[in-house]
C-alpha cells in the first residue's frame, strides 16, 4: 500500500459515510448476485459472526465481503451499472489502475442515489493461499477459511473473523466475541488462542479462551 495519496479524491466525513451505508445490502444480496462465481469470496466482519451464529444479533453498519486481489475482476464484472471506490485517508477515488493500490477497500457505490451497498476488501493470496492481511505469516487454505451457511452463503471461518477483530475491541466486537465463543469448537477455540498469542499477544480474550 502506498503512503502517497495521488491528487483528486472526494473527502467523505464519518457521519456522510454513516449516513450513506444506511441502504447496505444483505449477505444473502450479495451472494444472489455472486452465485456461481468461481472465486473463493466469503462474507468478512460481524456479519460474518452472525452467518456462524445463525442469526443476526446485532446492527451492522456495513456489509463486508473479501476476495482475493487478483481476482477482483471476476468480481467486478458482475455489478454492471454500479461504480466502486477506493477509500483511503477519509477520502474517495473512483476505481482506477492509479488509485488501486491506495488500501484494500473498494466501496460498492450506486451510482444513482450516491449510497454504498457492499465494501469489497481485496485481500492478499498466494494463488489458493489465504494471506491474513494483519500478518503475512498466517497462511491458509481457502478450504480452511471459508465457511457456508445452510443456504450456501460463504463466510470467514469465526475463529478468524474474530482474530480481526481483536485489534481494536470496541464493544460490537466484544458483542460479536460473546456470542460465538459458546459456539465454537474445542479446535476453533485453540486455533483462536493460538492466533490472538502470535499476532495480539497478551490479548484480553486469550483468559476466556483456555
Amino acid at each position: 500500500m502506498t503512503h502517497e495519496l495521488p491528487p483528486g479524491g472526494v473527502e467523505i466525513t464519518e457521519s456522510e459515510a454513516v449516513a450513506r451505508w444506511t441502504r447496505a445490502w444483505t449477505p444473502a444480496e450479495v451472494a444472489a448476485r455472486l452465485a456461481g462465481v468461481p472465486v473463493p469470496w466469503y462474507v468478512a466482519g460481524g456479519w460474518a459472526v452472525d452467518l456462524f451464529i445463525g442469526e443476526r444479533t446485532r446492527e451492522h453498519g456495513d456489509l463486508e465481503i473479501a476476495v482475493p486481489a487478483a481476482r477482483f475482476p471476476e468480481i467486478r464484472a458482475r455489478f454492471p451499472g454500479f461504480a466502486f471506490d477506493v477509500v483511503a485517508s477519509d477520502r474517495l477515488w473512483e476505481l482506477t489502475p492509479e488509485v488501486y493500490g491506495l488500501g484494500h477497500q473498494t466501496w460498492l457505490r450506486d451510482p444513482s442515489t450516491g449510497n454504498f451497498l457492499v465494501d469489497v476488501f481485496r485481500e492478499p493470496h498466494d494463488g489458493p493461499t489465504w494471506i491474513c492481511r494483519r500478518d503475512p505469516s498466517v497462511r491458509l487454505p481457502y478450504a480452511s477459511v471459508v465457511r457456508h451457511t445452510p443456504d450456501g452463503i460463504p463466510y470467514l471461518a469465526p475463529e478468524l473473523a474474530l482474530l480481526f477483530k481483536a485489534k481494536a475491541t470496541r464493544p460490537k466486537d466484544q458483542h460479536d466475541f460473546a456470542g460465538a465463543l459458546p459456539l465454537m469448537d474445542a479446535v476453533q477455540r485453540r486455533t483462536l488462542a493460538e492466533l490472538l498469542a502470535h499476532v495480539h499477544p497478551g490479548h484480553s480474550w486469550l483468559t476466556d479462551l483456555r
